[in-house]
């Protein structure tokens, strides 16, 4: 029996997907093999022995201490795409609010309903210039990032009228054939934001990308420009971001990550991180982050893991070996010597590594003992060791 904690309410639909003879599930579970999380903090979590894994339903994982998970040998899941649809909606309504004052114009009205001896007709017809905006329509927009959420943006824009430049230093294959032939894909961001009339920030934050919009990037862009960053807060500095809303370089600002300071800014427009909240996306987070798990605890296979590197296998033997271990060389030949010595046929292994680390599983025609386990685990650089039966 397999026991999973949830650190947040995950969708049913999801968890219906575990079998209930083989895992329990819930809240008050105690020395988990497993858990599923969507913003809970687990910087100060205190790991159980048996803890293998955790799942985010979602593509972030700041609230999760990837470093420590990944010298216990804990794999950490996300779910990257899941909810890539929600994102893309609500970035192409940012970009509607940011034109036309829609969200003032409706607040507008309703001062006027409730203000006595007002004519509205008369007062709509005299007032409704101060609302106005310009169309998207032949305008440029830039994405930066053209990852899951990005490309669809950057496909979208198009449909609207919009000439779309993209920028991503790290473009795969697979994400580049899910773009539109008619994105301008650029290999420098000065460039973007030179000729950009909006501009809408679809990176992952991480050391290399804090502050990635910065009084030197605002620097190059066009006056007046529109700026969308319902990403992660921290890619913007809200400081160098407040000083181009008052000089007017930037017309208007949309975040989805509101705080103190940047909500009450005119020109701002904070919303209350609405990116991903919709039931359909919660339900596909839920339900990938739930098979992510299961495979692993059931199979050993890895997908879309952030601190080890993806790999799956097809069962081939009676027993799986599953090995975390540092990336350092020899590793694979201690491994086979070890089974060699102790007499035990291999019928296929898989290695791979992620920087520091690597993963290796090994299907064997015989079942594996605790002694053979245990010589395993006592090779340096090993930091875990998984015996599953098939």
């Amino acid at each position: 029996m397999y026991r999973i904690k949830t650190l947040n309410k995950i969708s049913s639909a999801g968890l219906h997907h575990l079998d209930k003879s083989r895992f329990q599930v819930g809240n008050d579970v105690e020395n988990e093999d497993g858990i599923l999380v969507r913003s809970a903090q687990m910087h100060d979590y205190e790991f159980p022995d048996a803890l293998r894994a955790i799942a985010r339903a979602g593509a972030g994982t700041n609230n999760i201490p990837i470093d420590r998970c990944s010298e216990a040998g804990i794999v950490v899941f996300n779910t990257p795409g899941a909810n890539a649809n929600a994102v893309k909606e609500l970035v192409l309504a940012a970009l509607l609010i940011s034109s036309r004052d829609v969200l003032g114009g409706a607040e507008w009205v309703q001062e006027q309903i409730h203000t006595p001896n007002v004519d509205l007709a008369a007062a709509v017809e005299k007032n409704k210039s101060a609302f106005t905006g310009p169309e998207l329509r032949h305008k440029v927009l830039g994405v930066i990032g053209l990852g899951a959420i990005g490309a669809l943006v950057a496909n979208d824009a198009l449909k609207l009228g919009m000439d779309v430049y993209g920028y991503d230093p790290y473009l795969s294959v697979e994400a580049a054939l899910r773009l539109d032939r008619h994105v301008h894909v650029i290999k420098d961001m000065n460039e973007l934001l030179r000729v950009c009339d909006y501009i809408t920030i679809h990176v992952p934050y991480l050391p290399s990308t804090k502050d990635l919009i910065n009084e030197e990037a605002i620097s190059k862009m066009k006056g007046n420009v529109r700026v969308l960053n319902l990403a992660r807060g921290e890619l913007v500095c809200d400081d160098d971001m407040i000083a181009a809303l008052e000089s007017g370089r930037v017309a208007k600002y949309i975040t989805d990550f509101p705080n103190e300071k940047i909500a009450a800014v005119k020109n701002v427009i904070a919303l209350p991180h609405l990116g991903a909240s919709t039931p359909e996306s919660e339900e596909n987070c839920a339900v990938m982050a739930v098979r992510e798990l299961e495979d692993y605890l059931v199979n050993g296979n890895i997908r879309n893991s952030v601190n080890l590197p993806d790999l799956a296998q097809e069962w081939s033997g009676l027993s799986r070996l599953c090995l975390i271990h540092k990336n350092v060389p020899a590793m694979l030949t201690n491994i086979m010597t070890t089974l060699s010595d102790d007499g035990i046929n291999v019928e296929n292994m898989t290695n791979k590594s992620k920087k520091d680390y690597a993963y290796t599983m090994v299907d064997v025609n015989t079942r594996i003992t605790d002694e053979v386990a245990n010589e395993l685990r006592a090779i340096p650089g090993v930091i875990r060791v998984r015996v599953l039966n098939h």
